[in-house]
Order: structure tokens, then C-alpha cells, then sequence
């Protein structure tokens, strides 16, 4: 294995204070106290991050928001990545894939992949321990990172090691995955999971601590869009045409700066999309837990196609995605898919790979897609958590997702979107059609969603919880 250096991400310095614009007076007070509690506790140490990717899926993002909180409370919030190479990243999307229960690529997880696993961690963990201090703090991200853990306990820096995957019955594959990762996880000084339910067998219940992921509602992605900005944004990246020349499609990045949206997504249809036709859209890596033949597949023999509804499966530009070796594969399965399908409903169907060369003006496209669309799909076959869901609730969007993972934390069936049945592709399609002839209906569910994501999934509760247990991590230590 070649060695490589540690990635450092840039991360901008965000204000904790522009959450009290959005928060209610209690749930401000509390973020406020636990911004205090963060600088007591915090001050003088350097928080590391660790993951294997600075673009692409929800991780990355939550990441550079959080980090830029932390930074703008005073504090030193730092972000690297480690390197991989693709025997590396194939077992890492193996593991992916088995801790949600799915044999993937149905390779081995044995000797070999542990030697290979082990070296790229080792070196990467090597690389690490030469810049963190004792009384810092680390926190590592996914499979990709437990096997440094070990080594860097051995610095005597705390190490937190967090699973953003899941599943919430696991079956024989998912324990394949603990077994290959449990021995590394062990050393941790406090393990992480989304759900009560993702928890594995065999770890310290004193160590383990239950965090939902979160949205940052003042990011790209989720900003407050105005229709003349939506229209722009989609209008410059080849997602609206309408014969019209598109103005200036100007957005406000993370930091505060003002951005262009210049570069267009590859885009397989027949036809371009219009402004004022109905749309379901589905916003995703290109994975097959995200299952978008089957959206494909429900749209075509389940969606009433009276009034000639579009749907819109889109994705990051499978080149920008370093550690998704599976991405194009899966895009080429759904092009093929959608090239058989009857001529009046393939011109209906769009595939979109965003630009991933700006991680701001991919998040402001997908914004603008997920605002421009009647109802937002997310029909996954497993989920860690699918913040795609909350981003869309935020915006005000009905969503109709699968009853898996923490999908079920987000959406109160009926209430505040739809659940189906993750193979139920009658159920969907149903859904859709009644969600499609009830725009006022649609509309409740919207404002209702919003209200939830306000509640319970930005980033202010988030970055509370982990105040609360990297104190606990130190009191422990200390004792």
C-alpha cells in the first residue's frame, strides 16, 4: 500500500447564535447553556473528526456544519480525512453494506480483507498520533476508522467512535460485520449509534450513548429559497427548461459568502423537465439501499400518469464519490432499467448525477430540487438514519419513505409524511397518487413535518448531546 497523506477539510466559522432565529425560547435557552458547558469544558483541547470522505452523504455534511459551530463557539474544531485506496474502500462498502443486513458485493470478509483493512488504518492512525495532543479529543466516523482506534488510545487521547449505520432486526450478515469490527470497537472509550436499536451485542452499555443525527437549517441545502431563486438554481444546472434564458443563480454558501451556481448536472431524458409539471423526486447516492429501481419501477406500474406526472432520480456525479465504488454500477443498472421502459412514461423520467465539485452548490441544487418537487421519495431498502428525509420535511415537502431505520424517528405516519413497506411498490405508488390529487392535503403535511424537524432534528440539540457526552468521556477518565 502506497501511504498518503491525512485530508485536512476546510470548515467554516459559524455562529451558534443565528440558531434563536429558528428555535422556540426554551429550546434556545438550552442550546444557549450548552454552548457555556462546551467552552468550560472544551477550551484549550482540539476536537479531531475522522472520517473517509469530505464530499458526498449525509456524514460529510453534518460534519461541516457541526465542526463550523464548534469553531464558532471558540473552540478548535478540526476535520480530517483518511486515505484509501480501492481494495480498501471495497471492503469498507462490504461492511457498509452488511452492518444494514445486505450481502453486497457477497465477498469475503476473512484474513486477507483484515490484513488489508488493518494497514490502511494503521498507517492512517500513525499519521494521526502524530499531531493530537493528550487532552484533546477524537472523534472517529464509521468503519473506516475503528481500526485506528487502538493505536491512538495509546497517545491517552479520549476516542469516541461513532456508527452512523445501522440496522434495526440484524441477521447473520450484520454480525459478520461486528465480529470483523467489534475487537477495534472495544477500545473505544464511548461507541455512538443513531438508534437504540443499531446498539451491538457485546459493547459496554455504560460506554454506548444514543444521538440522532441533525440538519443545519442555515446551509445550502436548506437554506429559505425564494421561487425566483429556485427557479434560477434549477435553470442553471440544466434541471428546469422552459426556453428561457436563466438569470444570475446566486445562493449564500456555509460561510456567509455569495456563491454562483455555474456548472449543470449530467442529465440522461428525453425531454427537459418543465417548471409547472407535477414531480416526484428522489435524491440519493447511487446504492442499492436506496433502492431506485424500485422507485423507477413503482412510478411506471403504480403512479396514475393521467395528468403526466414527472419523476426525478437524482445523484452526486459518480466520479466525485471517492469511497462508493458501487455508485456507477448501480447508475448504469437504472439507466438501463428506464431505457426499457414505454416511450410515454421514459420521457417522464430524468436521471440527474449533480456537480460534486462544490460541496455548496451541490447542497444549493439539491435544495432547489427538493423545493421544487410536489413529494419527496425516499424508498429505501435500509437506512442509517436518511437525513434526505428531515432536509425535505424542513423545506416543507410531503415525504414518502420506508418504514426502515431512522426513517421511523423522523416521519409520524399520516401526520408528518407516509411510510410504506419498503418492497411494497402498490403501497408507494398509492401514496403518491393520493398525496398528487390532494395538493391542499400535501400542503398540512408539509407544515406539520417542518414543525417536527424543528423539534427534535437540527443541529443545535445535536451538537448539545455531544457536549454531554465528551463531559462524561472526561469525568470518566479523570475519576
Amino acid at each position: 500500500m502506497a501511504a498518503a497523506d491525512l485530508q485536512d477539510v476546510e470548515v467554516p466559522t459559524l455562529a451558534p447564535e443565528r440558531f434563536s432565529d429558528v428555535l422556540t425560547a426554551q429550546a434556545g435557552a438550552e442550546f444557549a447553556e450548552a454552548v457555556r458547558r462546551g467552552r468550560e469544558l472544551l477550551s484549550g483541547r482540539t476536537i479531531w473528526n475522522v472520517n473517509s470522505t469530505a464530499t458526498g452523504g449525509g456524514v460529510a455534511e453534518m460534519l461541516r456544519s457541526l465542526i463550523g459551530y464548534v469553531r464558532g463557539a471558540s473552540l478548535d474544531g478540526r476535520w480530517v480525512v483518511v486515505p484509501g485506496d480501492p481494495d480498501f474502500f471495497a471492503i469498507t462498502k462490504r461492511l457498509h453494506n452488511r452492518l444494514h443486513n445486505h450481502v453486497g458485493d457477497g465477498g469475503p470478509l476473512g484474513d486477507a480483507e483484515r490484513r488489508v483493512y488493518e494497514a490502511h488504518c494503521a498507517d492512517a492512525a500513525e499519521r494521526l498520533a502524530e499531531r493530537v495532543r493528550r487532552d484533546d479529543v477524537v472523534l472517529l466516523h464509521d468503519p473506516q476508522t475503528a481500526g485506528m482506534i487502538a493505536r491512538l488510545k495509546q497517545t491517552g487521547v479520549p476516542v469516541i467512535w461513532r456508527a452512523h449505520i445501522g440496522v434495526d432486526d440484524p441477521g447473520e450478515l450484520a454480525r459478520e460485520a461486528w465480529r470483523f469490527l467489534i475487537d477495534d470497537v472495544h477500545e473505544a472509550d464511548a461507541c455512538v449509534f443513531s438508534r437504540e436499536q443499531y446498539v451491538w451485542d457485546g459493547l459496554d452499555r455504560a460506554t454506548v450513548k444514543v444521538i440522532e443525527p441533525s440538519i443545519d437549517p442555515f446551509a445550502p441545502k436548506n437554506q429559505a429559497m425564494s421561487f425566483t431563486d429556485i427557479t434560477a438554481v434549477l435553470r442553471a444546472s440544466g434541471l428546469a427548461g422552459d426556453g428561457r434564458r436563466h438569470p444570475r443563480a446566486a445562493f449564500q454558501r456555509l460561510d456567509g459568502t455569495v456563491g454562483q451556481v455555474t456548472r449543470r448536472a449530467v442529465l440522461v431524458e428525453d425531454e427537459e423537465l418543465r417548471l409547472d409539471d407535477p414531480l416526484l423526486a428522489q435524491v440519493s447516492r447511487w446504492d442499492r439501499l436506496k433502492d431506485p429501481l424500485g422507485v423507477l419501477t413503482a412510478f411506471a406500474e403504480h403512479v396514475d400518469h393521467a395528468d403526466e406526472p414527472h419523476l426525478v432520480l437524482a445523484g452526486p456525479d459518480v466520479s466525485g464519490v471517492a469511497d462508493d465504488p458501487e455508485g456507477a454500477a448501480v447508475l448504469a443498472e437504472v439507466e438501463d432499467a428506464r431505457r426499457t421502459l414505454p416511450v410515454s412514461i421514459r420521457r417522464r423520467v430524468h436521471l440527474a448525477q449533480l456537480p460534486m465539485q462544490d460541496a455548496d452548490e451541490n447542497a444549493v441544487i439539491v435544495n432547489a430540487l427538493q423545493r421544487r418537487a410536489d413529494i419527496v421519495a425516499q424508498k429505501s431498502l435500509a437506512e442509517g438514519f436518511g437525513l434526505t428525509v428531515a432536509e425535505a420535511m424542513w423545506k416543507g415537502r410531503p415525504v414518502i419513505a420506508s418504514r426502515v431505520g431512522g426513517i421511523q424517528d423522523q416521519i409520524e405516519d399520516g401526520a408528518t409524511g407516509y411510510l410504506v413497506d419498503a418492497e411494497d411498490l402498490i403501497a408507494f405508488g398509492a401514496r403518491v397518487n393520493e398525496l398528487l390529487a390532494d395538493p391542499h392535503g400535501a400542503a398540512r403535511i408539509g407544515e406539520q413535518a417542518q414543525a417536527r424537524v424543528r423539534d427534535r432534528f437540527l443541529g443545535s440539540r445535536h451538537l448539545g448531546q455531544y457536549v454531554e457526552l465528551i463531559g462524561s468521556v472526561l469525568a470518566a477518565r479523570a475519576a
